[in-house]
């Protein structure tokens, strides 16, 4: 399953696409009118070469009571308008300039050739263009097909590695219907969005971003307040094993989540299970300080049975996913049957689908079915495997497809790939939600248990999206069936149409990328 991008050619309009123009004019003829002339049956054939200017204007003043003189200042105020989209231009410069000639860039005008005269009269960079197709030049229009027929065998260019880009959705239908990835320009941003996701390697991307913001990768509520904390820092570390992209605080010991001080909560905020478990196992800590730490642990243990979430007696609160991650420190230093009633009470959310929700401190239920994953892969238990691995399969079978933000989408994806599912439906909805910049939209992971405020950070989105595509790549290394079609917007789960593969089980007990220090406890611990 290769991400680099096969396309080779770029088509684009250029009107209200390449080029801007205002149809207020300081004539009597409303911009109302003037579309109306545009869209009318002589103008068509004016654009088609077929009459000449006088002609069509006699005709159009005919037709809609207006004086041809009018008309043709009208068209001259219009002309006078047109602005060239420096931005849109200098985007395309810099993806045809980093292909190494790979790219061919090309566009297609519904426009007359007075009208195309005075187009080429205006500033812009034209030389971008390896070749510019009229209307007028080839004798059709678009949307009709024999104007995009003449254009693919002018320039021999392959429909399935075309990009095309219209303002119009009936022009971008045609592209479509000949097997070109079509694109509907309504949005400056999104289009550009698509464009650098359509002819870029997400992976490579993706890391450039991380590596751009190394150590600034701050979490974020979603009233827009920074948090610097652990948690985040700690997950990204274990997503990359680059040292070099986070801050952290490095405790050798238990974890608080915050650094520093605490913000929108308590001022004296308690060192927690859930941070502590991670960062033990991801900071490889040594097995003294480990099995001292786990016995400290069991003294927060209510009376179900359930490990608690702080180093608090005064916060007696517990959660799913706090429960899993400290699962996943006892079983990885092979303690884990000290905490069978937390298993059994784990289990049994995961049987009756508890998670749907979310929990107290966690957003999606991506983040309770990805964390049990994760305790699967570190522990490489033969009993945990068939306690849960049967069942985790057919909850994430379950939410292939559902609606989630990014990281939802990521977690969802590394949770499949480790179980040998191939899930292309969420792929092809996470490689559009990555950003201009190379990073992917914020993900909300977790929340205050009491206000409810929502968490999220790019650099954890962007490293396990990441982490995410090449775990799919590699456990399924055939290719991934191009669409024909994408919408520039980034919702296109409707503008793909792919089939999920069957299921392949695993070994039990395999992974796809052990982690060093999976592999490294499992070795030496267990």
């Amino acid at each position: 399953m290769s991400f680099a991008s096969n396309y080779t050619t770029l088509i684009f309009d250029i009107g209200d696409v390449l080029f801007s123009w205002s149809p207020q004019t300081k004539t009597s003829i409303s911009p109302n009118t003037l579309r109306k002339i545009l869209s009318s049956p002589t103008w068509a054939d004016y654009e088609r070469g077929r009459i000449s200017q006088v002609e069509c204007y006699t005709r159009v003043g005919g037709e809609f009571s207006v004086d041809p003189t009018e008309i043709s200042r009208a068209f001259q105020d219009a002309r006078d308008s047109l602005q060239s989209n420096e931005e849109l231009i200098s985007v395309i410069r810099h993806l045809k300039a980093r292909s190494d000639g790979m790219l061919h860039v090309f566009s297609m005008s519904n426009i007359s050739a007075p009208d195309y005269e005075v187009l080429r009269t205006k500033p812009a960079d034209w030389s971008l263009f390896d070749t510019i197709f009229t209307s007028a030049g080839v004798g059709e229009r678009k949307p009709n097909l024999g104007f995009y027929k003449a254009v693919i065998s002018s320039t021999g260019a392959d429909p399935s590695r075309t990009i095309f880009v219209d303002d119009k959705m009936e022009n971008v239908l045609s592209a479509r219907s000949l097997g070109m990835c079509g694109i509907v320009f309504d949005d400056h941003s999104s289009v550009v969005r698509a464009l650098y996701n359509l002819l870029g390697d997400p992976v490579e991307r993706g890391r450039q971003y991380l590596t751009m913001n190394a150590k600034k990768l701050l979490s974020v509520t979603d009233s827009g307040i920074f948090i610097r904390e652990n948690f985040a820092q700690l997950l990204i570390l274990e997503a990359t094993h680059n040292q070099n992209l986070v801050d952290l605080n490095d405790t050798h010991r238990t974890w608080n989540f915050f650094q520093g001080k605490p913000l929108l909560t308590t001022e004296e905020f308690p060192f927690d299970l859930d941070t502590t478990s991670i960062g033990l196992i991801v900071m490889g800590s040594p097995e003294d300080v480990a099995h001292s730490v786990m016995d400290d642990m069991l003294n927060y243990i209510d009376d179900d049975g359930i490990i608690q979430t702080y180093f608090d007696h005064r916060r007696p609160r517990f959660d799913p996913v706090v429960c899993v991650n400290a699962l996943t420190l006892f079983y990885a230093y092979g303690r884990g049957r000290q905490l069978d009633r937390t298993l059994h009470w784990i289990r049994e959310v995961l049987l009756h689908r508890a998670y749907l929700d979310g929990t107290r401190y966690y957003a999606t239920p991506e983040c309770f079915l990805y964390f049990l994953g994760r305790l699967l892969e570190i522990s490489n238990d033969v009993y945990l495997e068939a306690y849960i691995k049967p069942l985790l399969m057919e909850r994430i079978q379950e939410r292939i497809g559902v609606d989630g933000d990014a990281l939802a989408l990521s977690m969802r994806l590394q949770l499949c790939a480790y179980l040998g599912l191939r899930n292309d439906v969420d792929l092809r909805t996470l490689l559009p939600l990555q950003c201009e910049d190379g990073g992917w939209e914020i993900g909300w992971i977790y929340k205050y248990g009491s206000s409810g405020i929502k968490i999220g950070n790019r650099g954890l989105t962007t490293s396990l999206a990441v982490k995410a595509i090449l775990e799919m790549q590699q456990r399924f290394p055939s290719p991934l069936s191009s669409p024909s079609a994408v919408s520039a917007v980034p919702l296109v789960e409707q503008a793909y149409t792919t089939a999920q593969s069957p299921p392949e089980q695993r070994k039990s007990g395999s992974s796809i990328i052990p982690s060093p220090i999976a592999t490294s406890l499992s070795a030496g611990t267990m």
